[in-house]
């Protein structure tokens, strides 16, 4: 027999993941503003607040859903040589409805929101621009570095959304996402 206390924390343990799942999906739908703590609570088969007992207020959660997400440094665990091709395959040639993306669309969505905003800026610091400048190298050419990739990669992810894959034929596309990883290569290197 399990004892009480074991089933608890496995339940626990469930409920917040589903809360998790939950304000994963609500967020990239809705963005930060629109997606109601009520909606999350409902999705996940939960009282409103439960949420705020696991997760506190509602930008608490959003850090948290942004930190359990896939982790941005994958981005620069393998070789330098490499960074561009792996960016720009990510970026173009994901499918748009894959879950790689949720976090920047995530973002994307809740920065107009001024309490999302600094939640973000806090996250984003110590969950990407830190290890990346690190992986970079340090010091002030990193960031630099880091702060001119970020850019292009969030303007890419940006309008590709805006226009729905960039509206591009194959070979458009192709040619696209060959620049871009020419580009981010050259930023990595220095040139």
């Amino acid at each position: 027999m399990i004892p009480p206390g074991v089933l608890r924390a496995r339940n626990a343990m469930v409920t917040r993941q589903a809360i998790l799942d939950c304000a994963r999906v609500r967020l990239r739908e809705e963005g930060y503003d629109a997606a109601s703590l009520r909606e999350i609570a409902a999705c996940a088969g939960v009282d409103a607040a439960l949420v705020s007992r696991y997760f506190g207020s509602k930008e608490d959660l959003l850090v948290e859903v942004l930190q359990t997400g896939r982790p941005p440094v994958e981005l620069f665990t393998g070789p330098r040589e490499g960074f561009g091709e792996r960016v720009a395959d990510l970026l173009v040639c994901t499918p748009p409805d894959d879950s790689k993306l949720d976090c920047l669309i995530i973002i994307l969505r809740s920065l107009s929101s001024q309490a999302a905003a600094e939640a973000i800026r806090q996250s984003s610091r110590a969950n990407f621009y830190a290890p990346f400048v690190e992986w970079l190298g340090g010091g002030p050419e990193a960031e630099v570095k880091a702060a001119l990739l970020a850019a292009i990669m969030k303007g890419v992810t940006l309008s590709r959304f805006m226009d729905e894959g960039f509206g591009f034929s194959e070979g458009e596309t192709t040619c696209f996402r060959d620049r871009l990883a020419e580009t981010l290569q050259r930023v990595v290197d220095g040139g």
